[in-house]
């Protein structure tokens, strides 16, 4: 198998695996970082979600051989003492109920505002594609506005 060297969350990681493994089973599997969550598999929930060079992307159906020198930061990775704007925010508006889409929505919400610095409702429809089961939408657009507000 090949060895694939990545730059996870700061610190180079070096793995044997298989080109076609997703990303996501390289995180849970291979580096014990499973603050990223299996949702559906086909790029359509966004429980998966990380940043791959700053961008938001799917982990679950992108495949470690195309990450290549991008940097990957995960949940556990946008602020491991849970300080980062997003992460007070989504406390301060109380998001979660079951908690399990979290870390997804949490990753795209930081890609969002990095991009975006003031969303509008519309920039934050668009933007936030991830599903959450328990409905927690109207919490998530309030905590991504009061995130915008601290920039």
């Amino acid at each position: 198998m090949p060895a694939y060297s990545l730059l996870v969350n700061g610190r180079r990681r070096t793995v044997e695996v298989a080109a076609s493994t997703p990303l996501l089973w390289v995180l849970r599997d291979n580096l014990g970082l499973t603050g990223t969550k299996f949702g559906c598999g086909i790029a359509q929930c966004g429980a998966c979600t990380v940043h791959l060079g700053g961008d938001a992307v799917r982990s679950c159906v992108l495949p470690v051989s195309a990450v290549g020198t991008r940097p990957v930061i995960t949940i556990e990775g946008l602020s491991p003492t849970s300080t980062h704007r997003v992460q007070k925010a989504w406390i301060a508006e109380d998001v979660p109920q079951c908690g399990y889409c979290q870390s997804g929505q949490l990753m795209a919400a930081a890609a969002l505002l990095r991009r975006t610095a003031q969303p509008t409702d519309a920039d934050i429809d668009a933007a936030m594609s991830n599903i959450c089961r328990c409905g927690t939408y109207q919490r998530i657009r309030a905590a991504i506005h009061r995130a915008a507000k601290e920039a």
